[in-house]
Formats: C-alpha cells, structure tokens, sequence
C-alpha cells in the first residue's frame, strides 16, 4: 500500500435517482402508506428498528408477505436473551419461501469450476432435482429434525441438497472437502447425522485432490449414518468404497425420479434449519443451531434492505460450503436473484481469474474477503483494465477489516460507479450486525451502518455507549437470527459462556467497535486478541495497516506477550512479497509507520521474517493460537491442524517461544 488514506475520506455517494430507485426507499414509503410512520433519514429508520423491536420485525413479516400455515400469537414470547421466542405459534419453511421467486426470465444458479466451463441450472431445473433428492430421502426415513450432512465442493449439489434436507423439516450441516476427516468428524458427530452426501475429491491450484480415503475413514467413525450418497466430482478419480450395514446410493440414482413434487413441510419458527460450526482452532467447535424462521426474515431483511438485491441480479461471494458466506449466497435466491458458485483458487490460473469470472457471469455483487482485495492492491491489480465490469453495482467485503487503502482501490481500479458494502457479522448470526447501505455515502475505512433490527454498541468498560471511541462491540436487543441454540448444549451452558459472560443479557461479540457520529463503524479487530502494552490496549487491525503500508510486506501478525516478571514483550511476524527481503532500512520504516500512526509504545520489540502466516479454513489469522504457543503450550493443544488452511506453518512459533 503505497498510498495513504485517511480513515473516513469520502469516496462514493449514491445520486439522489439512485437512492429513490433503492428496496431501502420503497419499504421506508410502504411504513408511510400502511404505518403511518416517516423517517427524515436512515438513521432514524435505524432508531425505530431497535426501539420498537417487535414493530419493526412484525413490520418485515406483512412487508415480506411470509407464508406461515398457523398464525403466530406474538411477535415476542420470552423476551431476554438468551433465548427469546420469537413468533411462538406460527409454522412455515425456509425453502417454500426460496422458490416463490423462481423465474423463468433467468437462470436460479451459474456455476464454473478451475475445469468446467460456465453452466446455468434454470429455476424449473432446481426445482426438479430439489424434488427428487427430496423424495428419495423421505423414502430413506428422513424425518423433521433428522440431519443430513454433507462433505461437499462449492457446487449445484449442495444448493440442492440443502434445499431437499429443508424442505422436510430435516436439519442441513456442510463442511468443505479441504477440512481433514478428524475436523469433520469433530464436527458431524455432535449432530449425529442419518445421511452423509460426500464427493470423492476437488480440484484447487490444478491439482486433484483425492478425498476418498478421508470419506471413508468418515463413514467409519459416524455412526450414527443410515445412507451415504456419493458424487464422483474427480470423474476419473477413486470410488469412494461401500461399507457393510450402510446403504451407498449415487447422487444421480438419488436425483433421478422426475415425477416427484415439491412439497415442504410445515415447521415452527424455531424449528433448526442448519447448523454451522465456530471454527475449531482450539477445543471443539461449536455446533450453532439457526431456525428456519430468523434466517427467513434475517436473509430476506438483509439481501433486500443493505445488499439492495433485484429479481434478476447476480450475487457472487467467493465461499466454500464451510464458511457462512455459503449460506448468504443461497439466501440471495429468496430475492429472486441468480446464484453465482465458484469452486477453486482465486488465484489459478491467473491472478485475476474471479474478476473475469465477474465479467463473465456479468455478476451484478461481487463478494470476498478483505484479504483478497488487499492482496489484489499489493500486487497492482487493475481489474477495470481488463475487464468488463460495468454490470457490477457492488463490490462486498467481509472476514476481517478492511483498510482504507483497500477501500480506495476499489474506486481506483474496480469502478467509480460502485457501493462498496464492507460488512461485519459472523457465523454466529449467519449474516451482519453492521454493514451496507445503497442510500449511504462511503467513507474509506468505514462500515457504512448499523443494520436494521440490530442494536449495536461500543461499549467501554463500566458497559456506557460510546460515540467516537473504541469500545467492545455488544447488542442489547434480540434478533431472530441469533442462533436458536448449540446443538447438545444442556441449559445452554456453552451458549452463554460464549455470548453473554461479560455482559448478562447483552450479547458481546467480541469485536472493537467505533460508532462515529454519522451512524458508520468501524471494526479494529477481535478484542479478544488485543495487543495490551503496559495497560494501554489497541485492535491489531490498526497495526496491520501501518505494517502492510509498506509494499515490500505481503502479509503480517502481531501479538503480545506478558512475561513471568511483568514485562511485555511484542513481536511482529511479516511474510514478505516475492523478491523483498527484510533489512534494518525495512524494520526501521515499519518502526516509524507504527510511531507515527498509533503510538510509540506499540512499536514491535522483534520485527521477524516468517514464510507464511497461520490461517483458519475460513481465512482468518490465528493471533491466539501464535499468542499461546509462543508462552508455551503445545502446537497439538493450542489449534487443531484440520481447522487450519496452513497447519504447518504453526511448528515455527514453537522454536520462538519465551523462555
């Protein structure tokens, strides 16, 4: 990042024909028409939203038109969190309400592999195979409740399967086929699922990767299963083998009966729709339970408020079936957009090869990680030169924060002409607390709003709001979407130790947060891997913008370390760009990058080459595995290797650690 830009510098507004043209626009005239209610502007909307809760979501259930068959008797039943009732009464389904947007005008989903060409799946053709693996999994004894689990590729088969699984009332949990079997089983077997969809392998970097031996070793060690359906994604790749007491079916014997109808069974608002995971890199991950009904009215809220998704768009998020973000794109369905998949490398077997896919596809959101666009900046990237992107209304960022560097290059190399929606939440609530606006400007650095419905905070430490100030982001009001439980989770123990330890009743996600005082936030990183020097505490996202300024420094972690006699030692970890090599110039520039930024006493005390930095399956460093090893606990107790993208990359903190 050679050029510099200041946190909260204006890059983008929308023209008052956009903002006219907005979902956001036509709900705050449809409050007007049929509440009587009028908003000066967002934030006032946003004030409503939280101080009238049950208003506000009983407002989004006739605005939606949700298809319940029995009516609920209360927006609210038990109010407190954890565990607020939300519509006690009402029955619906997650996936009847997906496919009341099918069109025939455009394609439900289009997908492309590192090896396939692009390819479409029409609404009538979803629906069809929906049906049919719907059928023959009824047919198997799949019953409400019962979970049906998959070890799968970013592909069409996992769109269908979780759809199937959901139309039943049946439970739907996915891991990537990159996790190891000891991960997947860590996970699965706390569900104890009754049928396992699985490939034989995938495809990443070019390379084959066989998964049959892992698939089988996972069969073994589930013993809850019934039935393995099995895809020969390697088409020429090993069969994944049958095992005795278990019936192994094809995917294509599974989908192929064409006269079976969709029909979806009626379930409460609580009822488990999916369950995703934490992610495991120390102790075992939590298995997090989400409702068909808050994720119906989250997702629906979500894609048609602050994504700004149309009947016809074409929502991208660069994902695998581990990561929420999976979940938020098959949401984007419930709007009436298409579906855009990839499974492989961003970055094979070119750099630029999602930005041709985007031209390609003419995606209308193209959504990734905040580290894929700032490795696009470090590396020169200009994907407008290039590429024809002038179907793109947004570009989407989410996983960690996003530097204003990366934000300004965007507008410099993606288009002028783009809402960049940079958004926190997490797998806890599959979706955001704060994010994007289509009637808001964007500042760089800046998460454009809190979203509806959701009463954030940056708290200090007697628990005061504060404006303008760090502080730990809290919600202390209940949304639909937080998670309905943890599977196995007696008196919701886990839940509560997760959530809601420092703050009863106020849920605490563990984020720095600044409000600002036009409504926009700001996330400094997990305050639970704060850099404490002497008292004095700070976000590591603000440290790795100082670090990353300098364009020879590809990547970077920090942590901090109190030793035995009280004294704090803080060393930085830089992975450096192809050719660069670290010297005494370099410590020195990074020494005064973080001086002059932040603070003097946040200057490293070690400045060390490392060749790659520990990152998660869902792409995010790993300071408090490092922070542990490094004051002494064993790489095998401080992160499982399976959660990790890289886990060899953990033994070399082991040599460092204190003495």
């Amino acid at each position: 990042m050679k050029t510099t830009v200041p946190e909260g510098t204006l890059l983008w507004e929308p023209a008052p024909e956009q903002i006219e043209q907005t979902n956001l626009t036509r709900y705050r005239h449809w409050l007007t028409e049929t509440r009587g209610l009028r908003f000066d502007d967002y934030h006032a909307l946003w004030q409503w939203s939280v101080d009238e809760t049950e208003a506000f979501w009983a407002s989004l259930w006739d605005y939606f038109d949700i298809r319940s068959h029995a009516p609920y008797t209360a927006v609210l039943g038990k109010r407190d969190m954890p565990g607020a009732d939300w519509f006690p009464g009402s029955t619906l389904n997650f996936a009847e309400h997906l496919f009341r947007m099918a069109s025939a005008e455009h394609p439900a989903l289009i997908f492309r592999t590192e090896t396939l060409p692009m390819t479409e799946l029409s609404w009538a053709e979803l629906r069809a195979q929906v049906a049919a693996l719907a059928a023959h999994l009824r047919d198997s004894g799949v019953k409400p409740g019962d979970r049906v689990a998959a070890f799968l590729p970013n592909s069409p088969h996992a769109f269908i399967g979780m759809l199937a699984a959901a139309s039943l009332g049946a439970v739907w949990s996915s891991c990537s086929p990159d996790f190891g079997a000891d991960s997947v089983t860590e996970r699965f077997s706390q569900i104890a699922p009754v049928v396992l969809i699985a490939v034989n392998g995938y495809t990443y970097n070019g390379k084959k990767m066989d998964r049959s031996p892992q698939v089988s070793r996972l069969v073994s060690q589930l013993t809850s299963l019934r039935e393995v359906i099995t895809i020969s994604w390697l088409p020429d790749g090993p069969a994944i083998p049958p095992q005795s007491g278990l019936r192994f079916t094809d995917w294509q014997q599974a989908v192929s009966r064409k006269e079976a109808e969709l029909t979806f069974e009626p379930v409460p608002f609580a009822h488990p729709l999916w369950v995703l995971y934490s992610s495991g890199t120390t102790g075992l991950p939590k298995p997090i339970v989400h409702g068909h009904g808050g994720m119906l009215l989250e997702h629906l809220k979500y894609m048609e408020f602050h994504a700004d998704v149309r009947p016809g768009d074409r929502f991208f998020w660069y994902s695998t079936t581990g990561w929420m973000m999976w979940n938020v794109v098959l949401a984007a369905l419930l709007r009436g957009a298409t579906a855009v998949l990839y499974d492989g490398s961003p970055a094979w077997p070119r750099a630029d090869v999602l930005w041709k896919y985007a031209a390609q596809a003419r995606m209308t959101t193209f959504g990734t990680s905040a580290t894929y666009l700032v490795n696009c900046l470090k590396t020169g990237m200009r994907p407008a030169q290039s590429h024809d992107l002038s179907s793109l209304r947004s570009v989407g960022s989410t996983g960690s924060p996003l530097p204003p560097e990366g934000f300004n290059w965007v507008y410099q190399e993606v288009g002028r002409h783009i809402q960049l929606n940079s958004t926190s939440g997490g797998t806890d609530i599959c979706s955001s607390f704060v994010g994007g606006n289509p009637t808001l400007p964007v500042h760089a650095g800046e998460i454009q709003c809190r979203v509806l419905g959701a009463a954030v905070e940056a708290w200090n430490e007697a628990g005061q709001a504060v404006t303008e100030e760090v502080g730990e982001m809290v919600i202390t009001r209940p949304m639909p979407c937080m998670p309905v439980m943890f599977w196995g989770d007696e008196g919701m123990k886990r839940y509560r130790e997760s959530y809601f330890e420092m703050f009863p009743g106020v849920w605490r996600h563990g984020d720095w947060l600044k409000v600002t005082s036009r409504g926009s936030c700001v996330i400094y990183g997990r305050s639970d891997a704060t850099l404490n020097k002497m008292g004095v505490r700070i976000g590591t996202a603000e440290i790795y913008r100082a670090v990353e300024a300098e364009a020879a420094v590809r990547d970077s972690l920090i942590v901090s370390l109190e030793r035995a006699d009280g004294s704090w030692y803080m060393p930085l970890f830089v992975v450096m760009q192809q050719g660069a090599t670290l010297d005494d110039d370099l410590r020195r520039r990074i020494g005064a990058n973080i001086r002059d930024r932040i603070a003097p006493r946040f200057v490293p005390d070690a400045i060390i080459q490392i060749p790659e930095i520990p990152y998660t399956l869902s792409g995010k460093k790993m300071e408090k595995p490092v922070k542990r090893i490094l004051e002494g606990t064993p790489v095998a107790k401080a992160a499982s290797p399976d959660s990790m993208r890289n886990p060899d990359s953990l033994s070399l903190f082991e040599k460092l650690r204190l003495g």
